[in-house]
């Protein structure tokens, strides 16, 4: 399945405040910071690094929250941009972000601008074409609902006859329609689908009791449960069946097919960071500890 990014990553939804997925094609470029100096160098994974990439390694990035932000002083933040300097930490050497529109990341490496892609990109069969992936998350899609789950929402079948909420056009809607047969089998009524412009609209709709739930990408589920209202406006429901989200799909970072030397050394990166702690630490500060990998994988996807 390809997930099909959302319309808005939400910044402040109390606030009505919006970061685009896509924002901007300005370069908002980030060298690596203090803040990577206790990760130590893996001398195997530098190593690997081939000598073209030895002076830095150049990313195409964007803004889709958490995954990657821009702070007041329009910095790069995130959990994308803090496993980067993990890596390059890691390599011995700079990830440099660049902010930039989603749809011009790829060419972007094939005209020799960047040399890889962090922009919480999923790992599918049709990029494969053009990239490899070296895949550092798992994750699906989540149900975000008003904080003390007031309809005691358990799972996916406890929409049926209700609500939900979604952004227009996107695969959320379609998982949600997708249900019908198995809420009629329930001996329930079908979900009601209402699309929206944009993600911070459905979740507006949610916080005003207009819809049950809100369904959308884990990691922007998480965020904003986290952030909106300082924590006191939603809740992700937590399906013991699905620890990943419905319809999990791999992330990771984007190389090209002519770099796959470049792929041996940043997945021996990452499981050093994974061996170490470090992946586990940056995960747990974003919220985001139960769409992890036990190990660097390549197109998983």
């Amino acid at each position: 399945m390809v997930r099909v990014r959302l319309a808005a990553a939400i910044a402040a939804v109390a606030a009505g405040t919006l970061l685009t997925a896509c924002s901007g094609a300005s370069d908002t470029s980030t060298k690596q910071t203090a803040a990577t100096a206790t990760v130590a160098r893996d001398a195997r994974a530098a190593k690997l690094l081939p000598a073209r990439f030895k002076s830095g390694i150049d990313v195409a990035s964007g803004v889709y929250a958490p995954m990657e932000m821009l702070d007041s002083q329009q910095k790069f933040t995130g959990f994308d941009y803090d496993l980067g300097q993990a890596l390059g930490a890691k390599l011995g050497v700079s990830f440099n972000f660049t902010n930039q529109a989603f749809d011009s990341i790829i060419p972007s490496l094939q005209s020799g601008k960047h040399d890889i892609i962090m922009y919480g990109m999923n790992d599918t069969p049709e990029r494969q074409k053009s990239l490899y992936f070296v895949d550092y998350f798992h994750a699906g899609m989540d149900i975000v609902v008003k904080k003390g789950n007031p309809e005691k929402i358990g799972n996916v079948l406890d929409l049926c006859g209700k609500s939900v909420a979604v952004a227009k056009a996107t695969t959320q809607a379609a998982l949600m329609r997708s249900q019908a047969s198995a809420c009629k089998a329930a001996g329930k009524s079908p979900i009601t689908v209402v699309e929206l412009p944009s993600e911070g609209d459905a979740l507006v709709a949610v916080r005003a009791g207009k819809a049950t739930a809100d369904v959308l990408d884990a990691a922007v589920a998480e965020y904003n449960a986290r952030t909106a209202g300082n924590g006191k406006e939603f809740e992700v429901v937590r399906d013991p069946a699905h620890p990943t989200g419905y319809a999990p799909v791999y992330t990771g970072v984007g190389v090209l097919r002519k770099d796959h030397d470049l792929v041996l050394a940043l997945k021996s990166a990452l499981d050093s960071l994974v061996e170490d702690g470090t992946y586990r630490q940056i995960l747990k500060k974003y919220g985001l500890t139960s769409y992890g990998v036990t190990s660097a994988k390549v197109n998983a996807g």
